[in-house]
């Protein structure tokens, strides 16, 4: 009876086995054992746009999203941006602080000063500034917002300036001194600072 159940249970783990190996080996990938499904092209090439390359771009851990210690006289919902720490606290009070990382400005375009968000842009669009496109004439005139956009996922607009606290399709450049003067997050945290500042919040830049 045993050697029946035993016999019984081989034949059926043969037949599940034969019914899903493919029956030849055309469309089969080097190292996989079954064909993809029907309709699925298999490719060795690169992501198209950095935002799909997002999740696999490593981001120091000290500049990953946390709320810390954050003694301050600023009321909640300001934004402190610590241009020489690179990193960006939204105020919850109670002395503590969401911190984000950030890229922020390179030698010769620092500032410093204290605006309001006069507005806010999900996926927003890029006119690159008569200077940067003196020193950049290679740069587009306009460019749509999108996955491809050096914009990112969300933008903060600060007053009347030129400047801006936006996502990037550049990750790895969070920590550094990158850009032009404008405040850089990854896309995932401004998608989540974006959620949380109301228009007219304080912005202070040190």
């Amino acid at each position: 009876m045993g050697n029946t159940i035993v016999v019984k249970s081989a034949l059926a783990l043969l037949l599940s086995v034969s019914m899903v190996m493919p029956t030849s080996s055309a469309g089969l990938q080097p190292g996989w054992r079954f064909a993809p499904p029907p309709g699925i092209t298999i490719t060795q090439s690169k992501p198209r746009h950095a935002l799909a390359m997002q999740a696999n771009m490593a981001v120091h851990p000290m500049y990953l999203r946390q709320v810390v210690q954050y003694p301050t006289h600023e009321s909640s919902g300001t934004l402190v941006v610590d241009t020489g720490a690179h990193f960006l606290y939204f105020v919850l009070g109670d002395g503590r602080a969401l911190r984000y990382g950030i890229g922020v400005a390179k030698s010769g375009f620092e500032w410093r000063g204290t605006h309001r968000v006069s507005r806010k842009a999900e996926w927003p669009g890029w006119t690159p500034p008569a200077e940067m496109l003196k020193r950049r004439p290679d740069l587009p005139r306009h460019m749509e917002g999108g996955p491809d956009n050096p914009l990112g996922a969300r933008a903060l607009y600060l007053g009347s300036t030129l400047y801006r606290i936006h996502g990037t399709t550049e990750p790895w450049s969070i920590g550094q001194n990158v850009s032009s003067g404008c405040i850089r997050m990854t896309n995932a945290d401004v998608i989540d600072l974006y959620g949380r500042v109301k228009l007219n919040s304080k912005v202070v830049v040190l």
